[in-house]
This record gives C-alpha cells, sequence and structure tokens, in this order.
C-alpha cells in the first residue's frame, strides 16, 4: 500500500486509447479511429502526506542501530543518483 501511495504523491504517467466503431451495412463494428496518448497525472499533496506520516511511525519504531544503517543507505543512494546525473 505504502507503494501506491508513494506513487500518486510523486505524480505518474498513463497511456490513454480512445477508439471510435461504427456498424457498417453488414451488421459488424469497424474501428474508425484509434487514439493513443499519455497523460501525466500530477502529485497528490494528500497522498504525500499520508506516506510520510507512515514512514515516520516506521522511524520512531527503529532502534539507533536501525537508523544509522537506513542513514547510510540513503546517503549511498543519493550519491548514486547524483554521479548519474552528472555522467
Amino acid at each position: 500500500m505504502l507503494d501506491i501511495l508513494l506513487k500518486k504523491a510523486r505524480g505518474y504517467v498513463i497511456k490513454e486509447i480512445v477508439e471510435e466503431y461504427c456498424v457498417d451495412e453488414n451488421g459488424e463494428e469497424k474501428l474508425l479511429k484509434r487514439k493513443v496518448h499519455q497523460k501525466h497525472i500530477p502529485p497528490d499533496t494528500t497522498a504525500l502526506k499520508e506516506y510520510l506520516k507512515h514512514q515516520d511511525e516506521k522511524l520512531m519504531d527503529m532502534s539507533e542501530e536501525e537508523l544509522q544503517k537506513e542513514k547510510q543507505r540513503l546517503l549511498n543512494e543519493l550519491s548514486k543518483k547524483s554521479k548519474n546525473r552528472s555522467a
């Protein structure tokens, strides 16, 4: 559930397909038009607040050692992302 909240909090892109059909003289449906485009779903601040609330609860339950490990993990992740952007 937290992954869904995070996705909604960040915003995402969906593919939207719109199809128009007509009925030919034989009574069969025939595809007239098909439009495919991407639609951007903007970030949702309510989802972000709820996600952060759950993260805070998770952090409050961690021991000092677990917090240090999490801190190191996040720092490593940030350094990887900054290296990827500079490359």
